[in-house]
């Protein structure tokens, strides 16, 4: 291993034990890099090292002073070029800015100062012309962080191909939704289908114009919802029209698709709960889906406060949450255990948080989720819809506080 040895800036630039570290900073010997790829690292993590654009410009001209290919442990990497030919180099930059970068490039840890004794930049050479002494600008410090700039390079190439993938999906995720909805309007389709374009304008109205990965992947679950809503309701529709079609003329197709609706069982008489009981349920063929538990936490933030710490960081805090909080409004253990039968128990959960969101609205918590298991069971209840109404709903307070 080979440890530089440590200089003081010239003038009135201050020294830092940050420089010292860069200074001494071993590099193991016989080490060698091309120092072009290393420029192409340090380019795509120009942004984490703290640089701009005009820095890698100035690093650029830096690399170009120096004579070789590859960066050497063994070689001379002080490069020494004057201000002017470094501004020619760096597209014809201004001198106060070709000062700025050097010192970002220097503050980002990528080049050392060499300073002589009266700050000039220059070689000494011996009677063979080669450098004894030079001062200048150090390259070492790019050798030995050459597989730290690439792991960097690395992990951002990665995040900005999540990112792309992410951009495209919501995108064809919003262009199904706009499509499904105009084409529901346009066969006739029957629905509240103004409510659904509201949702769908409330959303498009809150994308940024230059959203993070975070916003591009909460507007998508919020997209996937309400599309996985748009198809639930054709389907249930398509589902009537064959029950219409099929069953005997005196008998009734009868559908909620409000998903606050509530229908009071708590003091159904025995003799209506027999008679309710010998209809046997359409079962439903498939499970409900599963959603996000970030965007289940932004619809319901409620259920929070009853969490054991004060968090939810996975399905099993959510689940245990869920427990207290049926306790807590009198949610009978056979009623809830129902309701995970029929939904599982992630669902049930996140129904319990939908109804202590909607608390003060509701009469009665058991005879709701009773409701809402029965209503599963025949397939004919969504999560989705609650869900979207309880964000919206949660958006809308926030920009009444804001």
């Amino acid at each position: 291993m080979q440890t530089g040895s440590v200089t003081t800036p010239f003038g009135r630039r201050s020294m830092t034990l940050a420089l010292v570290r860069r200074q001494k900073a071993a590099i193991e010997v016989g080490k060698t890099a091309d120092k072009w790829k290393v420029y192409r690292d340090a380019s795509v993590a120009f942004e984490r090292l703290g640089l701009q654009s005009n820095s890698l410009a100035v690093l650029d001209a830096l690399l170009s002073f120096y004579p070789e290919t590859e960066l050497r442990q063994d070689a001379q990497m002080i490069v020494f070029p004057s201000n002017q030919q470094l501004c020619l180099r760096a597209h014809n930059m201004a001198s106060a800015t070709l000062r700025r970068h050097l010192a970002l490039l220097v503050e980002a840890g990528l080049i050392v100062r060499k300073d002589s004794a009266n700050g000039k930049r220059y070689a000494r050479k011996d009677r063979e012309g080669e450098i004894v002494t030079a001062f200048g600008f150090d390259l070492s410090p790019m050798l030995a962080r050459v597989e730290e700039l690439a792991m960097m390079a690395q992990d951002i190439t990665a995040e900005q191909k999540a990112f792309r993938r992410a951009k495209e999906n919501l995108t064809i995720c919003r262009r199904d939704v706009r499509k499904l909805i105009i084409a529901a309007i346009e066969e006739g389709v029957p629905g509240d289908w103004q409510a659904v374009e509201d949702a769908y304008t409330g959303i498009v109205s809150r994308m940024k114009r230059s959203p993070s990965m975070k916003d591009v992947t909460d507007v998508l679950e919020e997209f996937e919802l309400l599309r996985d809503d748009v198809l639930n309701r054709l389907e249930i529709n398509e589902f009537s029209g064959i029950v219409s079609t099929n069953d005997a003329p005196n008998e009734q197709h009868i559908h909620d698709s409000n998903p606050e609706s509530f229908i009071e069982l708590e003091h159904c008489s025995g003799k209506d709960q027999v008679a309710k009981s010998s209809k046997k349920p359409r079962r439903r063929n498939e499970p409900l889906k599963a959603f996000p538990l970030g965007l289940v936490l932004r619809a319901c933030p409620t259920v929070i406060d009853y969490a054991k710490g004060g968090s939810i960081g996975n399905w099993r805090d959510m689940m245990a949450a869920a427990v207290t909080v049926r306790s807590m409004l009198g949610v009978s253990p056979g009623t809830y255990q129902d309701a995970c039968d029929v939904m599982g128990q992630e669902n049930a959960s996140v129904a319990i948080a939908c109804i202590l969101e909607r608390a003060g609205h509701i009469n009665s918590a058991g005879g709701y989720l009773r409701d809402l298991t029965r209503r599963s069971e025949r397939g004919e209840f969504s999560l989705g819809p609650m869900l979207m109404a309880l964000l919206k709903a949660n958006a809308a307070e926030g920009l009444r506080a804001g």
